[in-house]
């Protein structure tokens, strides 16, 4: 080969390898310009999608630190800030029987010995059933709160099935306390009766969660009425009890209890007939309770209004019924020895007087045909007397009876109100759960005469000093109230075995500011009451052993150099009674 021929074949050659060389970079530049059109694109897309979120499903704004550590959902707290209800992070324990695979045992050791070892962890839970339970290989909890030193406990059985994921749970620091005030959360994260499910939208919308719902209670006053009325319990054998002590001024309540209670950490079958709360969903005929408000209906109608009056007591007919006492009082009385003795009989005289239209818009003003006002979902309807004329009123017996507080049936709550109204100066207002301003303190409507109000006062204090409410006084703190002991209705009529004892009451009563309120379901015959059932023996002395618990707790100091003046009452009393 020539040396020309050598020269144009290596030239040739460079040039094939220089087109190479150009075909690869500009392969790979159009590469990288797919490459960058693509990402291209994909910012594109996302600056569309943030565009569109941002003007047709704007955000919550920016997410603060703060906002970011608030827990899931919001603390309960009662008027003075202590914590009532809480959430925080706990594990639980869950089981997942796919923890190994699909196919094979869920378990690496036998059922039986899983939940025995468990059963050493956790001795209440019940080994048969447990380990039935880890035979069947449903997903789901085992336990829904653990310790963390016994999640690590859990940990060292070996078990990947055994899983315990952190949880946000509730925590109700006071244990059973307020429990039907607070209710509890479900395992769906919703509040469940009381004042949990009334704020669920408030104690988990970020915007509000942070900041604790406020209720009216005191914890110290709720402390001290559930203890005395357990006491009540315990030394009457009774089935149950309810209290309530409310501002008789704002309508906000400071206490409300029903006994027996449930805890709201520990929601099982066996607390569950517990969660029904006696003070505002069940329904009882209060008996003598309702004496002073018929008194007082008479007295702003003017069909009394010489209290020296007598009236007939000896017993009589109407309707085929006999309205009779418990006990022969004599031949008359008037009206303060009436409420002081508990007449049935002259009540019914004064009822007569006043008339059946009269009585029925009394207690229609006073809310005693509705549902009680207050936040619970849990509000019972009363047992409203059926027969109504064109006029508004009742038969005549029907009116009687009512009168005295039978043949009607209202919560507790309706009480405390009712009595609220009786003694602040006449005005009723709604109950509360909240605690109110003094803006937000609502005007109420008026139902008594200011000059009413002040003589029922002197009359409920003459009861305590001389009648059948002396194991209710208090020295220094001047409390009036009256007592009920109703016979419960069955069938076939009312049971004599089967009472409900009731004591409403104020202090102090020269100047009204709780009322309190104490009932016992069907209390027996003990000798903490002398083997009495009445009132008298059993609701009466709760009233007289929690006021000066919790007066000075809400500013009230006992003075015995003060009281109501009943001085132009008093020479109409020759004796004092008990019920």
């Amino acid at each position: 080969m020539t040396a020309v021929a050598v020269a144009s074949t290596i030239t040739t050659g460079r040039r094939q390898l220089v087109n190479v060389r150009q075909r690869s970079l500009l392969e790979a530049k159009w590469r990288m310009l797919w490459v960058l059109a693509l990402f291209g694109l994909i910012a594109v897309c996302a600056l569309i999608r943030i565009a569109l979120l941002g003007v047709f499903e704007p955000g919550r704004g920016p997410v603060s630190a703060f906002d970011a550590l608030l827990p899931d959902r919001g603390e309960i707290v009662d008027r003075n800030g202590v914590p009532l209800a809480r959430a925080f992070n706990a594990y639980a324990l869950w089981y997942n029987p796919k923890a190994l695979g699909e196919g094979g045992s869920p378990l690496v050791k036998s059922p039986a010995e899983v939940a025995a070892a468990l059963v050493r962890i956790f001795p209440d839970m019940d080994q048969a059933e447990l380990t039935e339970r880890l035979a069947d290989g449903k997903p789901g909890y085992l336990r829904r709160r653990i310790l963390p030193e016994d999640a690590n406990k859990v940990h060292a059985i070996g078990e990947p099935a055994l899983e315990f994921p952190r949880e946000n749970q509730r925590f109700y620091p006071q244990g059973s306390m307020a429990a039907h005030i607070l209710g509890f959360v479900g395992a769906d994260g919703k509040g469940r009766v009381g004042m949990e499910q009334v704020f669920n939208d408030r104690l988990t919308d970020p915007a509000t969660r942070g900041t604790p719902a406020m209720l009216s209670i005191d914890l110290r006053v709720q402390g001290a009425l559930e203890d005395e009325l357990g006491r009540g319990i315990r030394e009457t054998n009774a089935k149950g009890a309810a209290g309530i002590i409310l501002d008789v001024d704002t309508g906000e309540v400071v206490a409300l209890a029903s006994l027996p209670s449930f805890n709201p950490n520990l929601i099982d079958e066996a607390s569950t007939p517990n969660i029904f709360n006696r003070v505002t969903n069940q329904v009882y005929e209060l008996g003598s309770t309702f004496k002073p408000i018929t008194v007082a209906a008479a007295l702003d109608a003017g069909t009394v209004t010489d209290m020296s009056r007598r009236y007939p007591a000896t017993p009589f007919q109407i309707g085929g019924f006999t309205i009779k006492d418990s006990h022969n009082m004599g031949a008359s009385l008037n009206v303060p020895e009436a409420l002081i003795h508990s007449s049935n009989i002259v009540t019914a005289h004064v009822a007569d007087e006043l008339g059946p239209a009269r009585l029925n818009a009394t207690m229609r003003a006073l809310g005693m045909n509705e549902r009680p006002y207050i936040e619970l979902p849990a509000r019972g309807f009363p047992l409203w007397p059926r027969g109504e004329a064109k006029d508004g009123g009742w038969s005549l017996i029907t009116t009687m009876t009512v009168s005295y507080g039978h043949g009607i049936a209202v919560t507790p709550l309706h009480l405390a109100s009712a009595y609220a109204a009786l003694v602040n100066g006449g005005i009723w207002r709604p109950a509360t759960l909240n605690k109110l301003t003094p803006a937000q303190v609502p005007a109420g409507r008026r139902v008594f005469k200011a000059s009413t109000s002040a003589r029922i006062r002197q009359l409920l204090r003459m009861i305590v000093e001389d009648g059948t409410g002396r194991k209710a006084d208090a020295p220094g703190f001047r409390v009036g109230g009256k007592t009920g002991s109703a016979e419960k209705p069955g069938a076939g009529g009312y049971r004599k075995t089967s009472l409900v004892a009731t004591f409403a009451s104020a202090f102090p009563m020269d100047h009204p500011r709780y009322v309190v309120i104490a009932m016992l379901d069907e209390p027996q015959g003990t000798q903490a009451t002398s083997f009495q059932r009445t009132a008298a023996w059993n609701a009466a002395p709760i009233v007289g052993r929690v006021v000066p618990r919790i007066g000075p707790l809400l500013g009230i100091m006992p003075d015995e150099t003060r009281d109501i003046d009943i001085s132009e009452l008093s020479p109409l009393i020759p004796h004092g009674a008990e019920e």
